[in-house]
């Protein structure tokens, strides 16, 4: 038999009078944002918390990198690459245009000083160097960022090249693109090279300036990077991140880098206004001694970590409710740290966060051998 308990837990008063006088300075509307299309998604989560057009089908320019480097970046985790690894310059990767630290054929830079290039200045032939490292060529590799684009489930996504140079049928979506970039935030390193300003490669003879303008500018922000063509207009996806809420803002065919750099910090200050994470409270009904049916030991007493945090929207008034789900008795044998029931906890009809109820110790089960040397000592005594 399964009981079930609800338990509220209140935001304090002083936290929702607080937020709701941010909540009036930093309200956002699809019409204050002038891009036309934009998202605001909570890293941790995947939550969705503004958008705008975000599934029109749209070329994203050089956010196309992002794909390229979360394939970088797995091919550096799995031990295939190596930061070190030197990376010769093909003639194809040297003749891309746009943006780029102009590689010559043959020229050699290290794998960190290829990422460098790519994140920071947004180096079109240093993508495709990589690219070309990881897979053998920017054809095969490109195959490979669409296999990673459909596991991720980026439905309106279809990429012709990893660079993000115009190509007919190069396309995405907002929502598409704060996906990957989610993905891509799985990689915490990428952000020592997404946060640098200023760099240098070819010992000082050529210079690099982060395209990301809001990190000279905005509180918090972490990246993640910038794309502009014609095609595309001036677009964006940002990361931030302020007392363990990590967000990520895209905006997606900017009249200019002005209108973009503006409409993600809105976007970005919307979400710090009104959202927050908190660790929620374990009930008491999920802490307690739970009987064990044919075991050396009657009970077992349960424990239950939530130890990670939860997105909430600051001054909601409905209120978090935990339900504990735990059976009357178990059936030993028990392993310690065992899974025998969780918490489920709930912001209205939405479930935001579950953490599993587990034996806090081992039961073995009864045996005969056990029994009689019990009896016998009982006898002697």
């Amino acid at each position: 038999m399964i009981f079930l308990k609800k338990v509220s837990l209140l935001l304090s008063l002083a936290v929702l009078i607080s937020s709701f006088s941010v909540m009036q300075t930093y309200a956002v509307a699809a019409d204050d944002v002038k891009a036309p299309a934009a998202v605001l998604m909570d890293a941790k989560t995947g939550t969705v918390l503004f958008d705008k057009n975000a599934h029109e089908v749209r070329a994203c320019a050089s956010i196309t990198k992002v794909m390229t480097l979360i394939l970088v970046m797995e091919a550096l985790d799995s031990g295939k690459i190596q930061w070190s690894d030197t990376v010769t310059a093909s003639a194809h990767a040297a003749s891309m245009g746009g943006s780029d630290i102009w590689l010559e054929p043959g020229e050699t830079m290290t794998v960190d000083e290829m990422v460098k290039a790519t994140i920071v200045a947004s180096a079109n032939d240093a993508a495709v160097a990589l690219a070309e490292l990881v897979s053998g060529t920017e054809e095969a590799f490109v195959e490979q960022m669409n296999k990673k684009a459909q596991t991720l489930q980026m439905k309106e996504t279809v990429f012709k090249n990893c660079n993000g140079l115009d190509e007919e049928g190069h396309v995405t979506s907002a929502h598409d693109v704060a996906v990957m970039s989610r993905e891509l935030l799985k990689h915490p390193k990428i952000l020592e090279y997404s946060s640098i300003w200023m760099d240098e490669l070819r010992g000082g003879k050529t210079q690099l300036v982060n395209t990301n303008k809001l990190l000279k500018s905005y509180q918090g922000i972490t990246g993640l990077k910038t794309g502009t063509t014609s095609q595309a207009g001036s677009c964006i996806s940002a990361t931030a991140e302020r007392n363990d809420l990590s967000l990520i803002a895209v905006v997606l065919g900017c009249a200019s880098g002005k209108e973009r750099f503006s409409d993600a910090a809105k976007l970005l200050d919307y979400g710090f206004a009104h959202y927050t994470m908190v660790v929620p409270a374990v009930p008491e009904e999920a802490l307690r001694e739970i009987a064990v049916a044919n075991g050396m030991l009657s009970s077992v007493r349960t424990s239950c970590h939530a130890d990670s945090s939860v997105l909430v929207e600051k001054g909601k008034s409905s209120r978090i409710e935990s339900q504990v789900y735990l059976p009357e008795n178990i059936e030993s044998p028990v392993e310690k740290g065992e899974v025998i029931g969780k918490v489920v906890y709930k912001s209205g009809s939405d479930q935001i966060a579950e953490y599993p109820i587990t034996a806090d110790s081992a039961v073995e089960a009864i045996n005969f051998n056990d029994v009689m040397g019990l009896f016998l000592m009982g006898m002697s005594g």
